[in-house]
């Protein structure tokens, strides 16, 4: 329930957070379980959460440990199925956690349903591909697993890591029994096969999104202007604070489209209690209320 509503909401930011999102092989995201989908990494949770919503049924991620640190985060990021799985640099101590992540998952896929694994492991804000880790692997090659898994790799790719309006392009390959992936009696053997044929797949298909600047309508401009002085002051606010406080991590981009998320309709309530307080006229209220999503899309949709 939580799930699904927060899935909804996350699809309508989307409608301003970014230009445009450019899906290929639509149909294959209708796929039900058990699934795993295994996909690079250029945008932290971002990611999970552009990929996630792209699925009919319920995906639960994979995503790195450190964002699970503060208790705020830890309760959204469960709130989006997320589980957390930790990396040697965040400490040796939280190590052994990820055999519950990855006992976790299997149960998951045991039950007909969809794992979301960041194949490298790591995000870096490149779409270069990082070297791949074993985690993927470990959990295909679960004996009760591997006649009924499927393997669906993913790309995600962005014209802009760092600013709205962004022009994504998620796409999905064909399905992958993960039977064909692990061919050998040998885990190391199949450890390396596995990786070496998902990071020929996800190399084709990382492909950049056509850049499309559109002229700004006549009629658009007024309401586009008025986009850019309405929401201005509470971007350049919420950008600026968000920038402060992930300098020097990767997760900007992600926490700046989790805090308007959250604040943006918090604001409008806000805004629209404090003309109801002024006896502004209720027909004038709504109008008010309503121009800024309108005039936020159109500033998103004719940014360059």
């Amino acid at each position: 329930m939580i799930y699904q509503l927060f899935k909804k909401l996350i699809k309508l930011a989307m409608r301003f957070f970014c230009k445009e999102l450019t899906v290929v092989n639509r149909p294959v995201f209708r796929t039900k379980g058990p699934l795993l989908v295994v996909a690079n990494h250029p945008n932290s949770f971002l990611d999970a959460i552009l990929i996630g919503a792209q699925f009919t049924e319920k995906v639960h991620f994979l995503a790195r440990g450190d964002a699970f640190n503060k208790k705020h985060h830890r309760f959204f990021l469960r709130l989006l199925q997320m589980i957390p799985v930790y990396r040697l640099s965040e400490g040796k101590e939280n190590l052994h956690l990820n055999e519950y992540a990855f006992t976790e998952s299997r149960r998951i896929l045991a039950a007909g349903g969809i794992v979301l694994i960041f194949i490298e492991g790591i995000c870096i804000n490149s779409h270069e591909l990082q070297p791949f880790k074993k985690g993927a692997a470990r959990i295909a090659m679960s004996p009760e697993l591997q006649q009924k898994l499927m393997i669906l790799p993913v790309a995600i790719t962005y014209h802009s890591l760092y600013r709205m309006g962004k022009q994504v392009r998620i796409a999905g390959s064909t399905l992958i029994p993960a039977s064909t992936l692990l061919p050998f009696e040998e885990p190391a053997r199949n450890y390396a096969y596995f990786n070496r044929h998902l990071r020929s797949v996800l190399e084709e298909m990382i492909m950049f999104p056509p850049i499309k600047n559109q002229p700004v309508p006549l009629w658009a401009k007024p309401i586009v202007l008025i986009g850019k002085i309405l929401h201005y002051p509470l971007y350049r606010l919420f950008s600026g604070f968000v920038r402060s406080k992930t300098r020097g991590t990767v997760f900007y981009d992600s926490v700046l489209f989790a805090s308007l998320l959250v604040v943006y309709p918090v604001y409008l309530l806000l805004l629209g209690l404090l003309l109801f307080s002024l006896q502004v006229h209720p027909d004038f209220v709504f109008g008010i209320i309503l121009l800024h999503p309108i005039s936020a899309r159109a500033s998103v949709l004719f940014s360059d």
